[in-house]
């Protein structure tokens, strides 16, 4: 995926959907697999889904987590433009998130890795990824996560910021962490977006 000094090795990549909806701006991850183009009547904005697990993205285990996520975020009111599953690899993650905020969408939302077993690399990569951190959200997050028993998302080490005029989400990877976490952040969401959407483009 990487050589020694993180460079990207391009033979490595594969080619992923368009997320600004351009065929001529077809951008490429490493390692990613994309599933489930969902459209639907816009109201918030459109969003993305970011699966961080080793067996999803290497296709040996089905994702029960990413559909999941859609589903609460096409109830809020976004268009979902897609699943992209990713391995625990820093350069992974952050390219997931920067084609992400290259495309336009208006929240992306990252599943897994949050914790602090080596592989849960998450929060770091998307620290290289934030302009500007929101640690309110962050720990809104943590803090209802335990106060409904979701361990994962009590102990998550997630971050929340603002890359660009996209918000930035991490969440813990358990069904239980990823409900809660989508019943404090959705009534936020709505917020962050209208400020987000007064900024000039870069």
């Amino acid at each position: 995926m990487s050589d020694k000094r993180g460079t990207v090795v391009p033979h490595r990549a594969r080619r992923l959907v368009d997320l600004t909806g351009s065929p001529d701006l077809t951008r490429t991850l490493l390692g990613t697999t994309v599933t489930g183009m969902e459209r639907s009547a816009q109201r918030l904005g459109r969003a993305l889904v970011v699966v961080v697990d080793d067996r999803v993205a290497q296709g040996e285990q089905e994702d029960n987590i990413g559909p999941l996520v859609t589903e609460l975020l096409e109830e809020a009111g976004f268009i979902v433009d897609g699943t992209v599953a990713v391995a625990g690899e820093t350069v992974d993650i952050r390219n997931a998130l920067n084609t992400a905020v290259i495309g336009g969408v208006d929240v992306v939302i990252t599943v897994g890795g949050t914790g602090v077993s080596p592989r849960d690399v998450t929060p770091d990569a998307t620290a290289g990824v934030l302009d500007r951190p929101v640690p309110g959200i962050a720990e809104a997050l943590r803090a209802s996560g335990l106060a409904a028993g979701a361990v994962e998302a009590g102990v998550s080490r997630g971050l929340v910021g603002v890359s660009g005029s996209t918000l930035v989400v991490n969440l813990a990877g358990s069904r239980a962490s990823v409900r809660d976490g989508m019943a404090t952040l959705t009534p936020l969401v709505a917020h962050v977006i209208e400020q987000l959407s007064g900024l000039e483009p870069a």
